[in-house]
């Protein structure tokens, strides 16, 4: 890692340099080849070959940067500056193959295994939710089975798609048998909608995910869900993975499956804030689709909850060394 022995490099000054101004990194930090190491590396997968039904994620990276030229330096809710406790870079795109989704993941898992083993932790940028799978497999391969904390409207625990086993769809049903997961700390959180059959929550269940409806975190509110969520993490090392249709249409347009009746972008902000105890080794924020995404709501909330992962990330390490 680099920022052990040096200042971290911030973002540009946005009293400087006006904030529509510029290179659009994540949070206008500097590239990954201007500093060096990270501690953070932030990076895109513009991949949406796996989806089933709107397309447009591949361009989600991009759009989550562009928005987050709104961010500013000091996290008032985590009480912390992540920008000055360690080093967050961006470190551009992997690229992937659009018309070979299983030469893409495993165009993914490499470049993942590459950034993670310069000491990186990732804060990745989708990209469809197929993504996952391919990230699950490089983190688990430093941690071994991770805790995984799933923030979707879906299951995404489907066998197939018209016989296809890599889809946006089925990433964390191949991640338990490819035994990436510990599962006894798997949880979903704002699942919703209709399903193919109930075989669906049974097959989820014997995989060992619990699951924190929508509906739940609107009754039960955001701090004891927070509280239940702790748990059953405990002191495993954590991967959040979020899909943005986690949120309800009103907060998240720009997705490609949107489902009525999700969180809101408050209450999936307070229950990220409420994992700062967490051990998250990695994260990710997929499923942003820009062309649905007027006035760029989705974007502005994406770019915030990554905002949010990446500063529990930045303190756990300033708190490690």
């Amino acid at each position: 890692m680099s920022s052990s022995s040096a200042e971290p490099r911030g973002p540009v000054d946005s009293s400087r340099v006006p904030r529509f101004a510029g290179p659009a990194t994540f949070a206008r930090l500097p590239r990954l080849d201007e500093v060096g190491a990270a501690d953070v590396a932030v990076v895109g997968v513009p991949f949406d070959s796996g989806v089933s039904y709107r397309p447009g994620a591949r361009f989600g990276g991009n759009a989550i940067r562009e928005a987050s030229r709104l961010l500013r330096p000091y996290n008032p809710a985590q009480d912390a500056a992540p920008f000055e406790l360690a080093q967050v870079a961006d470190a551009g795109d992997i690229p992937v193959n659009p018309f070979d989704i299983t030469e893409a993941v495993e165009g993914v898992e490499a470049g993942a295994d590459e950034l993670l083993g310069t000491g990186a932790r990732l804060m990745t940028l989708g990209g469809d939710h197929t993504i996952a799978l391919p990230l699950l497999r490089a983190v688990a391969r430093r941690h071994g089975p991770v805790a995984l904390l799933h923030f979707d409207a879906h299951l995404d625990t489907w066998d197939t798609y018209f016989g296809a086993p890599y889809t946006h769809g089925t990433p964390f049903r191949r991640a338990v048998e490819e035994g990436l997961l510990d599962t006894s700390a798997l949880s979903h959180v704002g699942t919703r909608g209709p399903l193919y059959g109930r075989r669906d929550l049974d097959d989820d269940a014997r995989m060992g995910f619990g699951i924190v409806t929508s509906a739940d975190v609107m009754r039960r509110g955001v701090d004891e869900v927070t509280e239940q969520l702790r748990e059953r993490i405990g002191d495993r090392p954590l991967y959040v993975s979020v899909d943005i249709d986690v949120l309800d249409p009103a907060h998240a347009p720009g997705t490609g499956t949107p489902e009525a009746g999700g969180l809101t972008s408050r209450e999936l902000l307070e229950i990220l804030r409420g994992l700062a105890s967490c051990r998250l080794v990695s994260a990710d924020v997929v499923e942003v689709a820009p062309a649905y995404d007027h006035a760029e709501i989705t974007s502005v909330a994406a770019s915030h909850t990554a905002y949010e992962l990446t500063t529990i990330m930045a303190r756990q390490i300033a708190a490690a060394r």
